[in-house]
């Protein structure tokens, strides 16, 4: 099978989505379909750079998001290619440039067009004029409108598929959690990390994602001192960058964390697996989060998580080996000090390797491709059949 993917967010950039989008293409890729990324340009990147399968398209930073970007150019261009590259299905993973563009190629070629939902778009109106310019109502209209003439949505977990069935729109959907490639867990590259950052005899804890407001980082923070109380050496390294970095710097400061709180910026995607290794708790009081994929990698690195009490987190850490939520700011420092305290009281492998091969990139990767095949099947019907009305139809 030819798939191609539009995306207006990709590695160099680092993201949970350009993640997700690569384990889905590996794991196609490995089951010998040919996988081709469409998506923006990236300063980063020159333009002289060989990249196999991978098409880059003139773009802008995103107002409000200037890390992403927003194609300006390359309708025509992207249906070229595409044609010359006899794709049998569009798969967009955003609902900006590049997805609209994805669904032009798919119109003119006669394929389906599935999409993958990934952002809840309502967690993040506070970034467009502080929250005064969009609202709910405007969200809604905007997914109905891009996600007519869409064959399926691929939905990575029960709330992001309520929260489109809120919306009013029918489109048959799949709940498909995003998997994780466990291959790249399962050695260090850097099995000395810990010690290359002086840590190595003191409790490490990690928040990892983009340094944003909704991540809630600031929970984390607060909570430092009730864990420093228990444990005085323990570390939070925060890995990451964005907008809420230097508030938080200050809010650090002004606790008086000093080396407590270790900012150690936006780190290369090959390294994330090195980092989760290296701590003994993922902690995070993000409340924003579609399909918590930090949590699925913080689990395939063997870390025990601590979360936001939320429907998807309680269904993901359901048993104290691989994890656990709070609600409150006391109970997240309590139950980080009780993995601290007792690191052996919860090191049962059997339902962490029975959740892993439930999220595993083999199973994310069947279950997309059952995806395809359905909604592939599905057009074939409905040309053949309006194919049979047009010849009917002139006839006369």
């Amino acid at each position: 099978m030819n798939i191609g993917i539009f995306t207006d967010t990709y590695f160099p950039q680092v993201s949970g989505v350009s993640t997700s989008i690569k384990t889905l293409k590996d794991d196609l890729e490995r089951k010998g379909h040919t996988v081709y990324i469409f998506t923006t340009s990236d300063p980063h990147v020159p333009d002289s750079a060989v990249e196999p399968n991978l098409f880059r398209f003139t773009s802008v930073p995103f107002v409000s998001f200037t890390d992403r970007r927003i194609a300006v150019r390359g309708l025509f261009h992207a249906y070229a290619v595409a044609k010359e590259l006899k794709l049998d299905i569009v798969h967009t993973q955003t609902e900006f440039s590049m997805g609209y563009i994805g669904k032009f190629v798919a119109r003119q070629l006669k394929i389906p067009t599935v999409h993958t939902y990934h952002t809840m778009y309502e967690d993040y109106l506070h970034y467009v004029m502080n929250g005064h310019l969009l609202r709910p109502y405007h969200v809604r209209q905007f997914m109905r409108a891009y996600l007519y003439h869409v064959a399926g949505v691929i939905c990575p977990s029960e709330r992001t598929a309520e929260s489109l069935n809120g919306y009013g729109i029918k489109t048959p959907k799949a709940i498909i959690p995003t998997g994780v490639d466990l291959t790249q867990f399962q050695a260090a590259k850097r099995p000395h990390l810990r010690e290359e950052l002086g840590l190595a005899d003191v409790p490490v804890l990690l928040s990892l994602s983009r340094v944003a407001y909704e991540k809630r980082i600031d929970r984390v923070i607060a909570v430092m001192p009730q864990i420093l109380a228990a444990q005085p050496n323990a570390v939070l390294l925060v890995v990451g960058d964005g907008p809420a970095k230097a508030d938080l710097e200050t809010q650090a400061q002004a606790l008086g964390l000093g080396q407590h709180v270790r900012f150690i910026g936006e780190v290369d995607h090959s390294a994330v697996p090195d980092y989760y290794r290296c701590a003994d708790v993922f902690v995070s009081a993000s409340d924003s989060e579609s399909q918590g994929l930090t949590y699925i990698e913080a689990m395939a690195a063997g870390c025990k998580v601590v979360a936001l009490a939320a429907e998807y987190t309680n269904n993901l850490l359901d048993d104290p080996a691989i994890g656990t939520t709070f609600t409150t700011d006391a109970q997240m420092g309590a139950q980080v000090l009780r993995y601290l305290a007792h690191p052996q009281a919860f090191d049962d492998p059997a339902p962490l390797n029975e959740k892993l091969t439930a999220i595993s990139a083999d199973t994310f990767g069947d279950a997309v491709l059952a995806f395809y095949e359905q909604a592939i099947a599905q057009n074939a019907e409905i040309t053949t059949t309006t194919d049979a009305d047009q010849e009917y139809q002139a006839k006369g």
